[in-house]
């Protein structure tokens, strides 16, 4: 399984997502610090769900990264997140 399928199969699971994107955008980042050859290194995530609503802008992060877990984004450099409800 890819990062990304990770990335996309754990979010799922944890929120129920109405909308859920997962780039790799990793190729856009070559040459620059954290990039890995064959990509898989630099993500954005724009996910909505209603588990978000009422939560602060940190709260709707912390969720996330708790949903991706410590071992999953320690194999990734960067992680964009827009978050909605």
């Amino acid at each position: 399984m890819t990062r990304r399928e990770e990335i996309r199969s754990r979010l799922e699971s944890a929120f129920n997502p109405s909308r859920l994107e997962v780039v790799d955008d990793s190729e856009s980042h070559r040459g620059h610090a954290g990039f890995q050859e064959g990509g898989e290194s630099h993500f954005n995530v724009l996910i909505a769900a209603p588990a978000f609503a009422g939560k602060t802008r940190l709260q709707r992060h912390r969720a996330v990264h708790e949903a991706l877990g410590k071992d999953l984004l320690g194999r990734i450099h960067a992680l964009a997140l827009t978050i909605e409800v």
